[in-house]
Order: structure tokens, then sequence, then C-alpha cells
């Protein structure tokens, strides 16, 4: 991708069960910070890192996560947090949430999903598909 790399992780205080993110590794200042991660589902994490990378001078923020569960998760929070934009893929239906925040943004995975399926059946690479993919850049937005 020939991009600068930034980790923050989350770190818990067993005694007094507060959580904080540290940035380990690289600077944000005046960068757009992409935040990924696999789920969200009370949305802590995600407010914990976004609030971090506001905090760290971040020009701005994005977040991708594959799996948008929000079944603890408050949107009018989400929509509130120092972000431009959540993208969530559609392994989960996001029409509810999505009335409820205007951050979210959903993209549709099945056609992917669809051909890794073939290509398991056929016996041919899944890993090619993913170079196919990046370099056709097509991707549905719901």
């Amino acid at each position: 991708l020939n991009v600068e790399f930034a980790l923050i992780h989350r770190a818990r205080d067993g005694k007094s069960k507060s959580e904080r993110m540290d940035l380990l590794v690289g600077d944000v200042k005046d960068k757009v910070a992409i935040l990924v991660d696999d789920m969200v589902d009370t949305g802590n994490t995600l407010t914990l890192a976004a609030h971090t990378l506001h905090e760290k001078g971040a020009k701005s923020v994005h977040a991708l996560i594959s799996h948008g569960l929000f079944s603890e998760t408050n949107m009018s929070l989400i929509e509130a947090l120092p972000i431009k934009e959540l993208v969530v893929t559609n392994t989960i239906p996001q029409r509810a949430h999505a009335s409820n925040c205007s951050k979210l943004r959903t993209i549709d995975i099945s056609p992917t999903i669809a051909e890794s399926i073939r290509r398991t059946h056929n016996g041919e690479s899944i890993s090619l598909l993913f170079g196919e993919l990046a370099e056709s850049r097509e991707v549905a937005v719901l």
C-alpha cells in the first residue's frame, strides 16, 4: 500500500477496570488515519481508538470494520465520534443502524464471497482473487 503505519494498543487496568489506548508505533499528527478492526459490538474499542487518534493529532479518522454487530451500541454515540465515516461490510444487515448514523457506510462483499466459494470448489487460488479485486477497484456501496 506504500503508506505509513501506526499501531494502537488497548490496555486494561485489572483493578479499576478502566481502559485506555496507547499509540505504540508511528505518528498520526496531521495525517489521515484509517482505523481497521475485525468487528464492532459495543463500540467501546472504536470509541477509545477514535478519541486516541484524534488526540494524537490525526487530521481525520476513517474506520473500516469487517463485521458491524452493534448489538450493544448506541448509534448516536458513533455519530458523535471524531470519525469521518465508519465503513462496514454487509455480513450483517445494517439498514436499522444506517438510519441512526449518517457516518455508516456499508459495502457489499457478496461477489467476493461467491467467487471465493467458486474458486475453492474448483481448486483455484483464492489469494489471487484479492490481487484482482484490488486492481479492479470495484466495490459496491449499499
